[in-house]
């Protein structure tokens, strides 16, 4: 293990050029449940005898806001009571330090900017889940801890429509300015592509790493288990992001690597 994380922090050394992709795994870390798995906050069916891919889509939000809401009401309440942790104050520490570092996030609960990440270098692929806004009118609500302390769904108090957040909800596109960004980047190339606590099932998870490593970068995964992307990397370093992104800071000084 310290071999492989010394092989890290040498191309970290190097690099102009660094991209996180940060997954569940990462804000699990700080107590955030995920989707699913072990540990996860829905396993199969959800209480009300649907899949969580069904009752957290934009086509239940329409048909039914209540429902989809109970469990937006959920991830919200959890995002919520945790913070940012190690893993990712690791993370905006070495973007300080790189100006060329960029993270590509799948997480939805802002941890990365609460933790210093810069938001010029932060890539939201699905969304945050603040500010609301509504979808009668657009007007924002910054409100979203007041809101779930209320009936469900949240009304827009200006023409008291349907309030949801920015995130991006199972069938609905991904937002476009951040499409465009990520593949803004991917033309640019990186020297160094690392997939932290991602399960790694979306094209546009696993196609970052793939191209960097067709160009000659170093591709690296952090991961306590092994995923469809493990194959595929040239280093994998086991272990949770809380465990490994601090001890891989710690190989990094100022002037970029400490022996």
């Amino acid at each position: 293990m310290e071999a492989a994380l010394y092989r890290v922090a040498q191309a970290l050394a190097r690099a102009e050029r660094v991209l996180f992709i940060t997954g569940a795994g990462l804000s699990a870390d700080s107590g955030l449940p995920t989707y699913r798995g072990l540990g996860g906050l829905y396993n199969g069916r959800t209480e009300d005898g649907l899949p969580i891919e069904a009752v957290l889509s934009g086509a239940m939000l329409r048909r039914d806001p209540a429902l989809c809401w109970k469990y937006l009401a959920e991830l919200g309440g959890a995002c919520l009571q945790a913070v940012p942790n190690a893993g990712h104050l690791a993370i905006a520490e070495l973007q300080r330090r790189i100006p060329g570092c960029w993270v590509l996030t799948q997480n939805i609960d802002g941890y990365h900017r609460a933790a210093g990440s810069p938001a010029g270098r932060l890539i939201e692929i699905h969304g945050v889940l603040a500010p609301l806004f509504c979808q009668s009118c657009a007007a924002e609500d910054e409100e979203l801890a007041a809101h779930l302390q209320r009936s469900l769904p949240p009304r827009c108090n200006a023409c008291g429509g349907v309030l949801r957040p920015p995130v991006v909800l199972f069938e609905e596109m991904l937002p476009q300015e951040a499409i465009d960004t990520l593949y803004a980047e991917l033309r640019k190339g990186f020297d160094l592509v690392l997939s932290v606590g991602t399960s790694s099932t979306f094209p546009y998870i696993v196609e970052p790493v793939l191209r960097t490593r067709e160009r000659g970068g170093l591709a690296v995964e952090i991961n306590p288990g092994l995923t469809a992307l493990s194959a595929e990397v040239d280093v994998r370093l086991v272990g949770t992001a809380l465990d490994v992104l601090p001890k891989l800071l710690g190989h990094i000084s100022n002037d970029r690597i400490c022996k």
